[in-house]
């Protein structure tokens, strides 16, 4: 019986269907992920049993494996060293998940810390009563894994000196926030917003109750000396400070003074300026009841949730509500009942190194003209392990490593005083799965050359079927005639819908154009990009074609800024097919796979995809129609961006301490002034003017100066962070031939032909397919090199290493593979 067991455990068969298994599991984890979230997908799959019993198999298989093929002989060398590099990743992954721990650690400025926060949340239960005569306490921890779509259901059962007491769970919301439901009977309330370190956040000030919000009091109905008081009245609500201030109603730009103990009318929907705090109070009282609801974000992060459960003990139960949160302890909230007092909280469970972290400095980089955008962030820490005191640096790709810690720079605090660093800890799972990699690395490059393995008993089967080959002839032909039939592909052409006359009278030159080109543009991102970058990407993402009507993308961007309503008509803006319901709504044909930018207006410029998107972005999970209309939404943006202006960021803003570039329609708000503010009030519509005349004539050397004047301006105020001459051309070049886009084609027809005359090849030894595949690795050699080279001119022109995005990634992974 054991022996048959041990032989279903080895089969090939067995082995199969679970590698099917894992491989199907592994993809449903990522697809849970991307909707929801990790501790979705570690609910559903990756914290399973029956998902760790497949590994289990694995390790069981890969050992027996050894053992059935006696793979412990020097011939054996290659196979063995592959099964053992799987034993070793296998075991360092089981100690990363059972044994290691990662979290964050907070610091601020000036501050040491030794404490950091686990990754995963627990709940925590305090229990205090009498035993034998002293006090005495019990503590219980709860690991939990929590989502709003997965069934969380636990309980801790036990008992405190023979009194048995339970701890169920009731309810999880994610990103819980307060709010109150209207109940005539319910209390009175009157919310507030306030913005404290850079984040919003509500409170509801209940009637008789004093509320601490930032160390300023806030009471309803209830005089308190040294607090802000609101005295509601029926419709009479008054405020009385016991400080001086402003407020401005935000609908009118209405401002007033607030004078200290002095009881005035409450302004709502007025921002007040007091005390140190900036607060508004957006809506009229309400009497209702509290309540907490999610906000469905599944990415959010820095929010609280809420945990509700149910304590039960000696007959009697109560329902707490706990909130809390990864990354931070949780408050903790008492409760008691009959002999025994329970203190729980909900949150991180806290680990303290054996030294400490001093946060010496954080510096934040910001992309130049961007407040919100950051290039780069980096902590200057200093490691106090009793007289040992060492300084390091911990920023994107370098680690600060100590005694089996692995700190990384991981988020910041708003105000840019604070860091927050990922931990860690994990010193021998991570070194066995490494050692485990470089073996796989090792062995899977040996396989390739060593003549005792499955390789080489491939390649001596191939020269069998040579022989056989009379018998296979039906086989190569079915082969040969699928080949071929995957190679065929429909090209999509764009439509060209009717022109306004006035696109081909004012056509631009590809010359002049090119120089215009040239000029550079600060995107939002705080990115510094010719021209030529954006028309492209422009044409590309809102047309999903490169050209317009014999246009290239820089002369159709120049086209858009001379005749924008001509524009609004032109059906430019690409529509997926099958979603009649988004053409429906803005008006346009079934058939339609263009519409033009006016038709997603309505005749009072109402427009008309707002109520859809409202839902699409509110919804967790978005589905196939909201994902169409949220991508339609990105083209129309992009090309309102175009045609108003607002992307043509091209006058730096002399002496700027963060190097922000402005557009025509920022020139009136900006603090130029004298000559620059007269140049860059004029240079556009006089260069605008000339390019009219300039169509019809066929002169473009107006033109060319006015063109040559702003790049003159660019690099007299904006050298600090302007492209150098040779990045613009090689930016521009890398457009213009757009080698990737091209290899993907390229890589495939050259690797169809290849694998057909190697198969003919097989058949059919002929010198001239030997030489025919000979020139086919040179071509896909050659291909290489364009390819490295596109990865060369790609970092070159961002100045950093492509492989720093999710498209990076797949070209280099694609390069890395070759």
């Amino acid at each position: 019986m054991q022996k048959k067991l041990l032989a279903a455990l080895f089969s090939t068969r067995l082995m199969a269907l679970l590698f099917l298994v894992y491989a199907v599991s592994m993809a449903t984890g990522t697809f849970i992920e991307s909707h929801y979230n990790t501790d979705t997908a570690r609910i559903w799959i990756y914290n399973t049993l029956w998902f760790e019993a497949i590994h289990l198999v694995f390790l069981v298989n890969f050992f027996g494996n050894i053992k059935k093929y006696k793979l412990l002989r020097k011939e054996k060398w290659a196979t063995l060293l592959l099964h053992l590099s799987f034993i070793f990743i296998i075991i360092g992954a089981g100690i990363t998940r059972y044994i290691s721990f990662e979290g964050v650690m907070p610091i601020r400025e000036g501050n040491t810390s030794s404490q950091l926060f686990s990754e995963k949340t627990q709940l925590t239960v305090f229990v205090d009563g009498e035993y034998q005569g002293a006090m005495k306490r019990r503590i219980f921890e709860k690991p939990l894994l929590l989502s709003p779509v997965t069934s969380n259901d636990f309980s801790i059962a036990d008992d405190f000196a023979d009194v048995p007491f339970t701890v169920t769970y009731k309810k999880y919301i994610m990103g819980a926030t307060e709010s109150v439901v209207p109940n005539p009977k319910g209390k009175l309330y009157l919310k507030l917003v306030e913005s404290s370190g850079g984040s919003r956040h509500e409170h509801y000030l209940q009637e008789g109750e004093i509320q601490d919000i930032h160390n300023t009091l806030f009471v309803v109905n209830k005089y308190t000396k040294g607090a802000i008081n609101i005295s509601i009245k029926g419709d009479s609500i008054t405020l009385d400070s016991p400080f001086d201030g402003q407020f401005m109603r935000m609908a009118d730009k209405l401002q007033g003074a607030v004078s200290k103990n002095t009881r005035q009318p409450l302004m709502f929907r007025s921002l007040y300026n007091m005390g140190g705090s900036q607060f508004v109070f957006p809506e009229q009282p309400i009497r209702g009841e509290k309540e907490w609801i999610s906000n469905n974000n599944f990415k959010a992060k820095n929010h609280d949730d809420a945990l509700l459960v149910a304590v039960k003990s000696q007959g009697q139960e109560k329902e707490i509500t706990l909130l809390g949160s990864k990354g931070k302890e949780g408050a903790p909230v008492n409760v008691k009942i009959g002999k025994l007092d329970f203190t729980l909280a909900f949150g991180s469970k806290v680990y303290t190194t054996p030294f400490q972290i001093q946060l010496l400095d954080f510096k934040a980089q910001k992309y130049p003209g961007s407040e919100k955008s950051f290039s780069s962030f980096q902590s200057d820490v200093k490691v106090i392990d009793g007289k040992h005191k060492e300084n390091y640096q911990i920023y994107m790709n370098h680690i600060l490593d100590y005694k089996g810690y692995r700190f990384f720079q991981s988020s910041f605090d708003p105000d840019e005083k604070g860091t927050i660093l990922s931990v860690n800890h994990d010193y021998w799972g991570t070194l066995i799965t490494y050692i485990g990699y470089f073996m796989l690395f090792f062995a899977m490059m040996a396989i390739l050359f060593d003549k005792n393995t499955r390789f080489a008993d491939v390649k001596r089967k191939l020269e069998q079927v040579k022989i056989k080959k009379s018998k296979l002839i039906s086989i190569v032909l079915v082969l040969l005639s699928t080949t071929v039939f995957s190679q065929t592909h429909q090209g999509v052409m764009p439509t060209q819908v009717q022109i306004d006359s006035v696109l081909k009278t004012y056509k631009v030159s590809e010359a002049h154009a090119a120089q215009f080109g040239r000029l550079v543009i600060q995107d939002e991102g705080g990115r510094m990009k010719p021209v030529n970058t954006f028309s492209s990407e422009l044409l590309r993402k809102v047309s999903k074609s490169d050209t317009y009507n014999n246009l290239n993308s820089d002369q159709v961007f120049l086209s858009m800024i001379q005749f924008p309503r001509v524009w609004f008509e032109v059906p430019l803006i690409y529509l997926k097919t099958g979603n009649d319901s988004l053409r429906k709504i803005i008006g346009v044909s079934k058939e339609a796979k263009f519409a033009p930018f006016i038709k997603f207006f309505d005749a009072k410029g109402n427009y008309k995809l707002s109520p859809f998107l409202d839902e699409a972005f509110k919804a967790a999970v978005p589905d196939q129609f909201q994902k169409d209309f949220i991508e339609t939404d990105k083209k129309v943006n992009l090309l309102n961006a175009a045609l108003s202006g607002s992307i043509l960021r091209i006058f730096p803003l002399p002496n700027d301490a963060n190097n922000k570039w402005i557009s025509y329609l920022e020139i009136d708000h900006s603090n130029l002034k004298g000559m620059d503010s007269t140049f860059t009030k004029n240079i556009l519509p006089l260069y605008l003017n000339t390019l009219d005349s300039a169509h019809v004539k066929g002169d473009y050397t107006n033109a060319n100066f006015y063109v040559k004047s702003i790049e003159n301006y660019q690099k007299k105020f904006g050298s600090a962070v302007r492209p150098s001459d040779e990045k613009i051309n090689a930016e521009i070049t890398y457009n213009k031939y757009d080698v990737f886009k091209k290899l993907f084609y390229w890589y495939m027809l050259a690797g169809v032909l290849m694998l057909l005359v190697t198969i003919l090849n097989i058949f059919f030894e002929k010198k001239f397919l030997r030489v025919l595949n000979n020139i086919f690795h040179g071509i896909i050699a050659l291909f290489f090199m364009l390819h490295t080279a596109g990865l060369a001119a790609r970092w070159y022109i961002s100045g950093h290493a492509p492989w720093s995005d999710a498209y990076e990634s797949m070209i280099y992974v694609a390069w890395a593979t070759m």
